[in-house]
């Protein structure tokens, strides 16, 4: 390989496609280890998901992703991300249940003083806080390992699917015996009947439960969602309560924290360059297209883009062949998250949250979902193609964090912005289309936020809605899935993106997928990326050494 500064502009080790976080990530590792690697990005600036934006004169929010606590430490310290000024925040409180008939309930990072503020809600649920907390928390560990790992190709395992086996079944054995008899259990088991086991406070449950719907087609009572759960809170230290963490700044801190570490490390960075096509010669990878009509040649492509965008809309459809390609045009995608910013004239009044220490709840993340049937309701409506009348939301406040958000923002009345996640908005809608239903959509979103905090609506100065339509025309996700795929249980470790598919290896030799549609999935965790790196370096050294990956 190369690996010359001065090389042919036109000619690469690596090309990356996509500056997504796990794109940069990915290359940032690959050109670390020597090889003279290229990122290429459609839109004109890199970050993907990991945004901010202005909403209004002098107020930013965040665009996409609002939080960034799940992005591994191991992952911030290998690439420095603190030496290019991404600063992290992590308020007491974790998360808010916000409740129109009912005191609000925040969970702390802090066990004990969670179990406290429980204690007028339930006495029973105080007292098994702390030992579920502890059982989620040895059982996302063990989660953690397996996000990793490369998962195993069932039709040819290796010795390193043996040795990672053995790593699992140590990790197994160390947990106690209670732990070891819930993991297998927990994984399938729906989240509904994971923490109706656990807790008898609706509210409560309905607050931890999110964690395991979020981005996701699932219902309370689905398959799998305890999985998700699970998933959250592994490579932080989230447990029950969940993580909360900001970049200051906005998630466009960490996003630039990562483009100047990757070039740090030597990598290169093309914005407005969209790649039409992968290249193929003699059964491998040749390149890339663009756009332009430009190609540019590299013996590995690695791919930031979904699953169905890089099989169906990169490859030639010969080199996937028909089954294959049936295979990918069968991935379940519909997504059903939408985003809703707001520009706010002043700190909203929230119903059950009152008092001195108030203004500290609302710091972390901010439910509304009062209740597991209001869960499983607004499921049940996305899947048939209907927007909810009470789509559950996922909402931060982040400028009482960082009030840098806002500062200058006078000219326009901004004292504070918020980020709302809604929830159980399909892509698919039965009616309509999402050209017409975006205001609609903004409007219902106040409204719902008006049922815990009245006069919200009153305060908004500006607002920006996202239908899952938008992510998909702004992203590059298709269908508008965050995920770029849905996480249930078929679509999980080896079988994601599908059977055969898992170790970051496409079915042209050369091609690699490193972004949320790979194992481990979604989230803003960077580990699809380190882990594809991983293997693009195995597959490398195997080719220095004569033989083939």
């Amino acid at each position: 390989m190369s690996g010359h500064a001065g090389a042919d502009a036109r000619s690469w080790d690596a090309i990356v496609i996509g500056g997504g976080h796990n794109g940069l990530v990915c290359a940032a590792y690959l050109a670390r280890a020597g090889l003279r690697t290229l990122i290429l990005e459609r839109r004109e600036a890199v970050g993907g998901a990991v945004a901010t934006s202005e909403i209004a004169p002098g107020a930013r929010v965040p665009t996409y992703a609002h939080t960034v606590g799940r992005l591994r430490g191991s992952i911030a310290r290998d690439l420095g991300l603190a030496r290019e000024g991404l600063r992290l925040v992590q308020p007491a409180a974790r998360t808010t249940s916000l409740r129109a008939d009912g005191p609000a309930i925040t969970l702390w990072g802090d066990v004990a003083r969670t179990a406290t503020t429980l204690a007028p809600v339930s006495r029973r649920d105080a007292a098994a806080w702390a030992e579920v907390d502890a059982e989620i928390r040895a059982l996302a560990a063990v989660l953690s390992l397996l996000h990793g790992l490369t998962p195993p190709d069932p039709s040819q395992p290796g010795a390193a699917d043996a040795l990672a086996a053995l790593r699992l079944g140590l990790s197994y054995r160390g947990m106690t015996e209670a732990h070891a008899h819930s993991l297998p259990r927990a994984l399938a088991q729906p989240i509904a009947d994971f923490l109706d086991d656990r807790f008898e406070t609706d509210a409560l449950r309905a607050l931890v439960g999110v964690r395991g719907l979020r981005y996701s087609a699932l219902g309370p009572r689905s398959a799998g969602s305890t999985q998700l759960l699970l998933a959250d809170a592994a490579g932080n230290d989230g447990g029950t309560a969940g993580e909360t963490v900001y970049a200051r700044g906005g998630p466009g801190a960490l996003a630039a924290a990562l483009v100047a570490a990757a070039r740090r490390e030597g990598a290169h960075v093309r914005t407005s360059a969209d790649v039409v096509a992968v290249r193929a010669r003699e059964g491998r990878v040749a390149g890339v297209a663009l756009a332009s009509g430009e190609e540019l040649t590299a013996p590995i492509v690695i791919s930031g883009l979904d699953p169905k965008r890089t099989l169906l809309g990169l490859l030639d459809p010969e080199v996937l062949g028909p089954g294959l390609g049936w295979q990918a045009g069968n991935l379940r995608m519909g997504g059903v998250t939408a985003k809703v910013n707001l520009a706010l004239a002043g700190l909203p009044a929230f119903t059950g949250l009152a008092g001195e220490g108030a203004q500290m709840r609302l710091r972390g993340r901010l439910v509304v979902a009062p209740s597991m049937a209001y869960l499983d309701a607004a499921a049940d409506a996305a899947k048939y193609g209907r927007v909810s009348t009470q789509p559950w939301l996922e909402a931060t406040i982040p400028s009482l964090v960082d009030p840098l958000l806002v500062d200058g923002a006078g000219v326009s009345g901004v004292r504070h912005v918020m980020s709302i996640i809604v929830q159980s908005v399909p892509y698919h809608l039965r009616a309509g289309s999402w050209e017409t239903q975006r205001e609609m959509l903004g409007d219902l979103v106040v409204r719902t936020l008006e049922t815990v905090a009245p006069g919200l609506g009153r305060l908004v100065v500006a607002r920006q809605v996202l239908t899952p339509a938008d992510l998909e025309a702004q992203l590059g996700m298709t269908e508008g899935h965050p995920l770029h795929g849905e996480p249930s249980l078929d679509q999980w470790f080896a079988w994601r993106p599908m059977l055969g598919l898992a170790r970051y290896r496409m079915p042209l030799e050369g091609l690699y997928l490193c972004a949320s549609g790979a194992h481990p999935g979604g989230g803003i965790t960077g580990q699809p990326g380190r882990n594809t790196a991983r293997e693009v370096l195995i597959d490398a050294r195997r080719q220095r050494g004569g033989r083939r990956p």
